[in-house]
C-alpha cells in the first residue's frame, strides 16, 4: 500500500525524514546501506534503523522489493511531491498559508547573498510572465 492507495499523505517524523532524505540522495538501498549513511551524521542502532524503514513501509511512505534475499527499500512518493506537501503544511501552520510572511521571515533571518537576491528576482520575474 503507497501513499496515493491511502489517498492521503503521511507526515514523517524526524527520524523518518532523515531516512527518506538519504533514499532521495543515494535512490533504492537496503536498511544496512541506509544506515551507513546515518552513521555519518548521528549515533543510530542498525536495528533502530531496521524498525524504522519497516514501519514507513507499512505506513506507505516506503515500498520494499522482497525478490532478493536482500530487501531493498525505496521512496514511495517523489521528493518534490513530499516536500511540496510537508511545506504547504508547515505555511499553513506557522504563516497562516502567507508564502510572503515565510519569504520575509526566512530573508529577515539569514544573510543572503546578492546570488540568491538575483535567483529570488529572476523567480518573481518568470512567474510574473506565466
Amino acid at each position: 500500500m503507497n501513499l496515493k492507495d491511502q489517498n492521503k499523505q503521511v507526515d514523517p517524523t524526524k527520524s523518518e525524514l532523515e531516512i527518506l532524505q538519504v533514499l532521495w540522495d543515494k535512490g533504492p538501498s537496503t536498511v544496512r546501506e541506509v544506515n551507513n549513511e546515518l552513521l555519518k551524521q548521528k549515533e543510530v542502532n542498525y536495528t533502530t534503523t531496521l524498525k524504522l524503514m519497516q514501519i514507513m513501509a507499512d505506513k506507505g511512505i516506503l515500498s520494499r522489493d522482497e525478490s532478493q534475499m536482500k530487501h531493498i527499500y525505496s521512496v514511495a512518493e517523489e521528493e518534490q511531491k513530499t516536500k511540496a506537501y510537508l511545506l504547504d503544511k508547515f505555511v499553513d501552520s506557522m504563516y497562516k498559508g502567507s508564502a510572503s510572511k515565510l519569504v520575509l521571515q526566512i530573508l529577515g533571518n539569514k544573510n543572503t547573498s546578492r546570488q540568491d537576491l538575483q535567483d529570488i528576482k529572476e523567480l518573481i520575474k518568470k512567474l510574473e510572465e506565466e
